[in-house]
């Protein structure tokens, strides 16, 4: 099937676009999501089933978006939707726990031992925002680090440098800047973030001695999506962990997207050793969830039963019965061998793509660990954030138009996960759409609107 002109596509979408004309009413930029958006408007879902989903003009992709990463047993898990039905009658919210809440806190904390403990909020955002606050109680100070490029959510400090432009990228010393996500951030906000480069050990062990003694923590995502998707290397946590036991910082791991990648979340895999870990996506089952764990000796900074807590961590709805339940029943059916496939799904299709666009002499290439992968349309290494930033956007938007076209969902930014109703089949396709939709953006002019990348930013 070869890709639509902008024109068909708008009558191939109507009824979606007569849903987003009605949404720009009453929804400034007619989204409630930024990450989602793609010009002039995406289409709208309706239902979804397995690793399918379906919009309102009855059109039918393979999601590899999966909701940003969140449903890594596909669309309407029969697990979960089990468990929500069992559970839904008996009350959604109380202002009560229940012992749901214990089955899946046992259940996290048993995959690993660095997860001695864990508390339960409403999504990564806010698991990040605690962990953050909960490293300032614990240390006494107020500054952080990040890397640069990398999403932590929708929290001042992580947000700082998460996508300048290359006239801001280096201050004056010729390190990384301390750029705000938004135009609201104060400076003393700039001030108290140290921002890193990636998997650049010598910079960041010269970064870290200057600024270590007055960090509260620092935090990474061992395999960061808005980084380029390329692992931490050994040496990068080296100097990581030096810099703690000189400095004394805490070390956040945030593995809000990366826990999918073993049996017991990503820093074992890299041989990171975090004092507290944030997580959320996978863990809700397809509910809003998020989560701080880490050793019984730092998540003490939330014990509120002896008198007030250091750092106050809850919220109306936070350990709800409905997540609760359909957290245990997801995380439940994903065991080590099933992980272990979908991690083989992912290195195949890596392998295929990247092979595709060698035998094509496409300059492209595909990123990724485990079951996460990420396009970059350049042939040129990618190490961090800036070489994976988009040398040309309009290429990259005809590409996750083309995709769509073809009948596979990605995120805006053309990266995407592999779920458990995925098979070799679906590996497959994803492989000659992806590719045939690369080379279509490099041979044709790119669609000005129809349906084109946005500037989300995250999940």
């Amino acid at each position: 099937m070869a890709p639509t002109s902008p024109s068909k596509q708008h009558a191939r979408f109507s009824n979606s676009s007569v849903a987003f004309a009605r949404e720009r009413e009453v929804v400034p930029g007619g989204s409630m999501r930024n990450a989602t958006w793609f010009a002039p408007h995406p289409p709208y879902a309706a239902k979804g089933t397995g690793c399918w989903v379906e919009d309102i003009d009855g059109h039918r992709f393979l999601d590899c978006a999966n909701n940003f990463f969140s449903l890594i047993h596909g669309h309407a898990f029969a697990p979960v939707v089990e468990a929500i039905g069992a559970t839904v009658g008996n009350g959604t919210a109380f202002g009560l726990p229940t012992e749901k809440e214990i089955a899946l806190a046992q259940l996290i904390t048993s995959r690993s031992p660095s997860c001695e403990q864990i508390r339960f909020c409403m999504s990564g955002t806010e698991a990040v925002m605690f962990a953050v606050k909960g490293a300032r109680a614990l240390t006494g100070r107020s500054a952080f680090a990040k890397f640069e490029g990398a999403y932590h959510g929708s929290y001042d400090w992580v947000e700082v440098s998460l996508a300048p432009d290359p006239d801001a990228w280096d201050d004056q010393s010729g390190n990384p800047a301390s750029i705000g996500g938004s135009e609201s951030v104060p400076k003393h906000v700039l001030d108290d973030t140290i921002v890193l480069p990636w998997n650049d050990p010598s910079r960041c062990a010269a970064i870290l001695a200057k600024e270590g003694s007055r960090l509260a923590g620092l935090i990474i995502d061992p395999v960061p999506s808005r980084a380029g998707m390329v692992p931490v290397s050994r040496e990068m946590i080296d100097v990581i962990h030096t810099a703690r036991e000189k400095h004394g910082f805490l070390i956040i791991s945030d593995e809000v997207i990366s826990f999918r990648l073993s049996y017991a979340g990503a820093h074992p895999l890299f041989g990171l050793r975090p004092d507290l870990i944030t997580l959320g996506k996978i863990i809700g089952g397809g509910m809003p969830i998020g989560a701080v764990a880490g050793g019984a000796h730092a998540m003490a900074v939330f014990d509120h039963t002896q008198g007030k807590a250091r750092v106050a961590l809850g919220g109306t709805f936070s350990a709800n019965p409905l997540a609760m339940a359909a957290g245990l029943a997801a995380m439940t059916a994903l065991d080590e061998p099933t992980i272990a496939r979908l991690n083989q799904l992912g290195s195949d299709l890596r392998a295929a793509i990247n092979l595709a666009f060698i035998e094509r002499r496409i300059p492209a290439q595909v990123t990724g660990s485990g079951s996460l992968f990420r396009l970059h349309l350049t042939s040129k290494p990618i190490t961090d954030y800036r070489s994976c930033r988009a040398p040309a956007p309009k290429t990259l938007q005809a590409v996750h138009a083309g995709a769509l076209d073809y009948g596979v969902l990605l995120t805006p930014n053309c990266s995407g996960a592999i779920s458990t109703p995925m098979d070799s089949a679906s590996i497959d396709q994803l492989t000659a759409a992806l590719t045939q939709a690369v080379a279509d953006a490099f041979t044709r002019q790119p669609w000005e609107k129809w349906p084109g990348a946005g500037s989300g930013q995250g999940g």
